[in-house]
């Protein structure tokens, strides 16, 4: 008999959510779930009919990192099944961050290790003011090598050391200062946050979207003088493109553009 699937996808109204479904262990990933994520946020940055995702978790916790069954099994791996393994953690990290989607991070409670790893990934990140986070590794021991690169771009070297060699948790508030997460709201009032944010994207161009993303990824390690090449071509390809045109003379002639929500 199979197993029931780690995580729920549902679609409507052209927003997928995609939810952990292991509140009994704090939704904490395995080989399993890492499988499954890597392949449901590739699948749907592949649909054209997908204009937003968000990332949220069941129960409790968003996400507190490695589950302890999968850790145990790793002790007994070798140095080439722990370079496997990492490597699949690392596919499932970049499938959400290069998703050419808008991915919203729905964060209601404890986001620990791994879990701020998927928070560094999402483009869009709300907080419950109850919120926790921390990269916690060192207790165990180890260390948030293979999610460093993604905290590091957000969070920048300076936090990011002194959070991983304390892995004290912090406040919701203290990760909207730090710019791990962008805004903070009662946790009463979470959904209405990120349905606000669904809005203001279904207003956007769906393409103008993903080619933002690209552009924020290739351009982030240039100075400006060396990312002029990628700039310049990047802009008069979307001017040129039927998207552009459409959404250009939509705001000229003061009406709505094909794209936009009803």
């Amino acid at each position: 008999m199979s197993q029931a699937s780690a995580l729920r996808l549902e679609v409507q109204d052209a927003v997928a959510r995609v939810t952990l479904t292991r509140p009994e262990i704090h939704n904490a990933f395995d080989d399993r779930l890492i499988g499954e994520l890597t392949e449901t946020f590739t699948a749907l940055g592949q649909r054209p009919d997908i204009r937003a995702i968000v990332m949220a978790g069941e129960g409790k916790s968003f996400c507190a990192g490695a589950d302890l069954n999968w850790m145990r099994r790793m002790i007994d791996y070798s140095r080439d099944e722990n370079l496997a393994d990492s490597h699949s953690l690392e596919r499932m990290f970049r499938a959400i961050d290069t998703c050419p989607k808008p991915v919203i991070g729905r964060i209601h409670g404890a986001a620990l290790g791994g879990g701020v790893g998927i928070v560094a990934c999402c483009d869009i990140v709300l907080a419950a003011d109850v919120a926790r986070l921390g990269l916690t590794e060192v207790k165990l021991g180890i260390l948030p090598a293979v999610i460093s690169p993604y905290v590091l771009r957000k969070i920048g070297a300076g936090h990011a050391r002194a959070l991983m060699l304390t892995g004290e948790r912090i406040s919701a508030a203290r990760a909207l200062q730090i710019g791990l997460v962008h805004e903070v709201v009662p946790a009463s009032e979470l959904d209405d946050a990120v349905e606000s944010k669904i809005a203001l994207l279904k207003t956007s161009g769906p393409e103008a979207i993903t080619h933002c993303k690209q552009l924020v990824h290739e351009i982030e390690d240039h100075r400006p003088e060396t990312a002029a090449s990628i700039t310049v071509g990047a802009i008069a390809d979307v001017r040129t493109s039927p998207e552009g045109q459409e959404g250009m003379r939509a705001f000229l002639e003061k009406r709505r553009p094909s794209w936009g929500a009803d």
